[in-house]
């Protein structure tokens, strides 16, 4: 019987073909959204995972913080000094490597070039907790860290931005605000980071240097940890704290003035904002399924009464009421399942392309194809109903007077 009903409505399909391929467009139209906007969110959602974890996914960051003062007042705290730095580094096991980093932004003068870029004051291990190696040249060595000596390490975007090579760059000097220092390290290339920033346009300079002819003052308003390998983070997070507390005479948590973060938190973070815009998403492209649908019940209607006489005819020899219900309600699920087929190779195409474009991680996730397929068979019994029970409610008699 199932397989009649089926073959019937492949037939009635086929003659009424340019309506039946309309009809099921909505269908089409409501699956491929879904996939690709699901897929695509989880494929964003990996691509900035990804990213923030070449950031540092062991990487703490220790700063100064704010606490509540008399009449919920935001009171800003004391920057760190070098001693805490030293503090940390000599207390805490947990720490693969540590540095200070102070940040502005400079213009930078080679030759007859000038260009403005980032100047990072930092320690030589600031290069390993970002994963960051020197392609020509060296380091900054012991001395030169302790005396704040006139020597820098610079991003190959400057060294493009300033028409040089690393090869004529390398050993010179270049002007800063109103010193000179010599160029003795090239980094790697690193390219855009999560956030879209270059990596690269960075100029490197010994902390003590950096504190003495920038900044002009000892505080310290960012610490970066890596942690060892198999020390969690929260342990070791939870070590700095103690340390802290105990050097800067806290006794109680409330009243921390500093912060300890973590890439994990950002993670988290990014990772909720990005479920809940691929559910918000997937929702509005859902929304055409229910239009597909509603075109789908417009048309069986349109045929019911289209074959009236078909359907007297047929209950005049012998078919029973349920025959009519099963026939038409095959018909609405076969029309929407090939809309769903249709609808699924569109939404993988579509979450290639869109992958390819966008230069995110392809993520083709079968549970939704296998969903929105379902999803799609029961759009057709949903919608398909009214006009298969209105078929199988008709008088026979009154089918066949039908003109």
């Amino acid at each position: 019987m199932f397989r009649n009903a089926f073959l019937l409505a492949l037939r009635e399909i086929k003659r009424n073909l340019m309506r039946s391929l309309l009809t099921a467009v909505g269908i089409v139209i409501g699956i491929a959204s879904v996939i690709a906007m699901v897929n695509i969110g989880q494929g964003a959602s990996q691509s900035i995972t990804q990213s923030v974890e070449k950031l540092g996914s062991n990487t703490l960051y220790i700063m100064p913080g704010q606490r509540r003062g008399p009449g919920s007042r935001g009171v800003i705290e004391k920057p760190f000094k070098k001693k805490d730095l030293e503090i940390i580094r000599s207390s805490i096991y947990a720490l693969d490597a540590i540095s200070p980093v102070e940040n502005t932004s400079m213009t930078v003068i080679y030759r007859e070039q000038n260009y403005r870029t980032s100047i990072r004051g930092v320690e030589n291990e600031y290069l390993q907790i970002q994963n960051w190696k020197i392609k020509e040249g060296r380091g900054f060595e012991k001395n030169e860290l302790r005396t704040g000596q006139k020597v820098c390490i610079m991003g190959q975007s400057i060294i493009k931005n300033l028409s040089a090579t690393p090869e004529s760059i390398l050993g010179n000097k270049i002007r800063l605000k109103n010193f000179s220092c010599e160029v003795i390290g090239i980094l790697e290339a690193k390219g855009a980071n999560t956030f879209g920033q270059d990596q690269d346009d960075v100029v490197l300079l010994p902390f003590a240097l950096f504190q003495r002819r920038i900044g002009g003052t000892d505080n310290l308003h960012l610490m970066m940890a890596a942690v060892k390998e198999n020390v969690p983070l929260a342990e070791a997070r939870i070590q700095i704290e103690r340390v802290l507390r105990e050097h800067r005479h806290i006794e109680n948590p409330i009243d921390d003035d500093f912060q300890v973060r973590s890439m994990t938190a950002l993670l988290d973070t990014i990772s909720q904002v990005t479920t809940v815009l691929t559910v918000m998403l997937g929702a509005v492209a859902a929304i055409s399924l229910i239009v597909g649908g509603i075109g789908i019940m417009n048309i069986m209607l349109v045929s019911v009464t289209e074959r009236t006489r078909e359907i007297g005819i047929r209950m005049a020899v012998g078919a029973m009421a349920k025959d009519i219900l099963i026939q038409f309600l095959i018909e609405s699920i076969v029309l929407s399942g090939l809309g769903g087929i249709v609808g699924i190779l569109s939404g993988v195409l579509i979450t290639f392309g869109v992958a390819q474009w966008l230069d995110i991680v392809l993520v083709i996730d079968p549970s939704i194809t296998v969903i929105a397929l379902v999803f799609s068979m029961l759009i057709g019994i949903i919608f398909g109903i009214i006009p298969a029970r209105k078929a199988a409610a008709m008088n026979p008699i009154d089918a066949l007077r039908y003109e």
